[in-house]
């Protein structure tokens, strides 16, 4: 069995499992860490394979992120007493909740897709900035100048500052081979066909001024599962958590509060 992804955990009660997006890492969440765990919840923070500590795997893709998010969920058990988790996840990670949804129900008790799609093709805006992404790496680029260039790109003009800065701090942490990779996996990702077997109940949460994966674009993630909810948080981009925390805060222990039945 490979090495286990690292990653927090704080609090006590349904576990929550948060998955950062390419630039992130276990403190993309860290807000909401403390919200979650400070409310009843266990609130789990990983930093993906390749990211801080956790070891790299091989071949590095969706299929291989989501075999290593599941082994993750078994591996807490004697924390969790094997309930399912919530999946809270954001950009890329948004797309490996999608994966593991898919490959592991039994392992998901609710869905929050945040920032994300159901598909990157090479016509969208998310395609295109993961074409410059890759451009700056090419180019020689460190990571702490990628940060400064990024960020920016996806933020709202709105977003709390503080937030912003976090952002940095961690697109700024993370090794360049490993970002390639992420990028890379993201390519040609499509869920589309697969959304209707999507059967626990979801929340899709997207930022007013999210450029990369607007809200027009997540309104068809939504309406691909069954009985899912949209919702646009005004003043965000595309890192709702780190810039507008209150209110997706908010709105997220919402969701997580509902009874988990599952959607029919």
């Amino acid at each position: 069995m490979p090495p286990l992804p690292t990653f927090t955990t704080l609090g006590h009660g349904p576990p929550v499992l948060l998955l950062h997006g390419s630039g992130g890492g276990c403190r993309a969440f860290a807000p909401q860490v403390e919200t979650l765990a400070s409310l009843g919840f266990r609130a789990i923070a990983w930093d993906m394979p390749g990211y801080d500590r956790s070891p790299p795997i091989e071949p590095y893709g969706l299929k291989g992120l989501a075999a290593s998010g599941a082994a993750l969920i078994e591996a807490l058990a004697p924390l969790t007493g094997g309930a399912p988790v919530a999946l809270v996840g954001q950009g890329l990670g948004g797309l490996l909740a999608q994966e593991l949804a898919l490959r592991r129900p039994d392992l998901v008790r609710q869905l929050v897709l945040v920032a994300t799609a159901a598909s990157v093709q090479d016509d969208d805006p998310w395609a295109r900035h993961i074409a410059q992404c890759l451009n700056w790496l090419d180019h020689g680029e460190d990571m702490a100048r990628i940060a400064e260039l990024r960020v920016p790109r996806l933020a709202s003009p709105l977003a709390l500052p503080a937030g912003l800065q976090l952002a940095r701090w961690c697109q700024a942490r993370v090794p360049a081979p490993t970002w390639r990779r992420a990028l890379l996996a993201m390519r040609g990702f499509d869920r589309r066909a697969a959304l209707a077997s999507i059967h626990v109940p979801t929340l899709v949460l997207a930022g007013e001024h999210d450029r990369l994966t607007p809200p027009e674009s997540q309104r068809a993630l939504a309406e691909g599962i069954v009985g899912a909810r949209q919702l646009t948080l005004r003043g965000a981009g595309h890192l709702p958590q780190l810039e507008q925390p209150d209110e997706f805060d908010a709105r997220l222990l919402e969701f997580l509060r509902q009874p988990p039945a599952p959607v029919h």
